[in-house]
């Protein structure tokens, strides 16, 4: 996947296109991501006793992968993402759009 935890991206696809927001989440083996913010759904919480109160519960879902890009600050917009090997062997992450590297 070309993002990681952590990765500030901007969904390019959906009813959230064009918002931003850090990566809380990465699901490889169904290609999908959750993102703070976005994909908001709500839930109708039963009461579970005096601890755990009922009501209505906002919570992230996942997104697919493909409907988001990583946000490059500088830019002030979405970037691809490119792999390359440094000299000492380490495989990175990099923006095409500048070159900097997302890894570190």
């Amino acid at each position: 996947m070309h993002v990681k935890v952590g990765d500030k991206v901007i969904v390019i696809a959906g009813k959230d296109k064009g918002k931003t927001g850090k990566v809380l989440k990465a699901l490889p083996k169904k290609d999908r991501v959750v993102v703070e913010g976005i994909n908001i759904q709500t839930r109708h919480q039963k009461a579970r006793g005096p601890q755990e109160p009922g009501g209505i519960i906002k919570s992230e879902g996942a997104i697919h992968v493909s409907n988001v890009m990583v946000y490059n600050e500088s830019l002030k917009k979405g970037t691809r993402v490119g792999y390359k090997v440094l000299e000492d062997g380490k495989k990175v992450r990099y923006m095409k759009a500048d070159g900097e590297t997302l890894d570190k």
